[in-house]
């Protein structure tokens, strides 16, 4: 994903730079140059994590379902904070969620706020 948004960015930055009228060239840089300067930082930095070799403890990159206090049960896996999209069934490592939940099993109950959450199964 953040290979696709650079090209994009890099393909925007080279669409306006083609610009006749140096004002509109440097009105259509502005968005691209600041979106390759993030996602060339981001590419550069990115760290490919493994993938969890057993179901027993939730880490990165594990699927969990749990149900929540309220009746409801959700799905979710825990991924980067680049890749993460709730309305996808994927939350950052770093949401409370995910923090609650790493290093815990299933059967665990897990307190989150006023909250809690029993983990129901653990997948890859």
């Amino acid at each position: 994903m953040l290979h696709d948004e650079l090209a994009r960015a890099r393909g925007a930055l080279e669409a306006a730079s083609v610009l006749d009228d140096v004002n509109e060239r440097r009105r259509q840089s502005a968005v691209p140059v600041r979106d390759v300067t993030y996602y060339a930082e981001r590419v550069r930095t990115a760290q490919l994590m493994p993938v969890p070799t057993s179901n027993d403890v939730i880490a990165f990159g594990h699927t969990v379902t749990f149900a929540r206090d309220d009746g409801r049960t959700q799905t979710f896996r825990i991924v980067g904070e680049d890749e993460a999209n709730p309305a996808q069934a994927s939350i950052s490592h770093g949401s409370p969620v995910a923090i609650a939940l790493i290093g815990k099993s299933v059967g665990d109950v897990v307190q989150l706020g006023q909250r809690e959450l029993e983990i129901l199964s653990i997948s890859w």
